[in-house]
């Protein structure tokens, strides 16, 4: 399902005044597309995320899916966020099948939707173990089969990669990637990990500082499976990662007062990034 943003502007109440978030956002996300947004931290990359889902309506603009505009959260939309938010009294499989039950399934069919998810993330021996007793990957698979099991047409998902170690995030990074392949869901997904981005995505924008406006959009015509060390990537990389930096300057200058130099800006890939991403 084709997603597009209009014109969004969005400011939200600050100490008796209002402070602007998004400036005249447009995107669009095609059907089945894989898109990734980054930008620097507070440039209303997480905002655009929940606009898309309903959870938060723009000031001005119009956000449509399949053509039609966003009023509220739907079931055809699902997040899947940075804490994967598990009800800690449900296990594994509860959990996954909590939102089957809010829809109204029925029992039967339920148990045998959330195994059918359960089992595509590897999570098939793990179905009575409760929150508490999972590693954070883990958790982040149940969230995501969670979301999966719903059968949404657009997956949104809000750096939910962020807080895993390396070899973690790239074992799911490649676990997502052949989910996407198989049932093409429409995807928006957020990560300051530009590395992630370029080896994820159809298409990646670059959002500027605050208030954040579309900066630049890359279109990666990197074939997949995608390898770390591709000259192609690494281009788009460098481009990307030089306007961050710029970006990431302005905010510091407008926050010291002086011009501060970025230097890691002028890396194709810096060393916290170096590690995340498969080879």
């Amino acid at each position: 399902m084709r997603v597009e943003l209009r014109h969004i502007f969005k400011s939200f109440p600050h100490n008796g005044s209002s402070l602007e978030v998004l400036h005249d956002i447009n995107l669009t996300v095609a059907e089945g597309e894989f898109v990734c947004l980054v930008g620097p931290s507070g440039c209303g990359k997480s905002t655009i995320i929940h606009l898309v889902a309903g959870l938060e309506r723009p000031t001005s603009g119009d956000i449509l899916v399949g053509g039609r505009p966003v009023t509220g959260p739907d079931p055809s939309r699902t997040v899947v966020f940075q804490d994967a938010a598990l009800f800690p009294w449900l296990n594994v499989l509860g959990n996954v099948e909590f939102g089957l039950r809010m829809a109204g399934l029925p029992p039967v069919r339920r148990r045998a939707r959330a195994l059918e998810y359960l089992k595509l993330v590897h999570l098939s021996r793990f179905t009575t173990a409760y929150p508490h007793q999972l590693s954070g990957g883990m958790k982040q698979r149940a969230a995501i089969a969670r979301a999966l099991a719903l059968q949404p047409e657009i997956l949104l998902l809000d750096e939910p990669f962020a807080a895993l170690d390396a070899q973690t995030r790239a074992v799911l990074q490649n676990e997502l990637m052949e989910i996407w392949e198989l049932a093409r869901p429409t995807i928006l997904f957020v990560t300051h990990n530009v590395r992630e981005a370029t080896g994820l995505a159809d298409r990646v924008y670059v959002i500027s500082s605050r208030p954040g406006q579309i900066r630049d959009v890359q279109a990666i015509h990197v074939p997949r499976p995608r390898h770390a060390e591709d000259a192609a990537l690494l281009a788009h990389q460098h481009k990307i990662l030089e306007l961050l930096g710029e970006e990431v300057e302005k905010v510091l200058q407008d926050e010291l007062g002086e011009r501060v130099h970025f230097p890691e800006a002028q890396h194709p890939v810096p060393p916290e990034q170096s590690r995340g991403m498969h080879s």
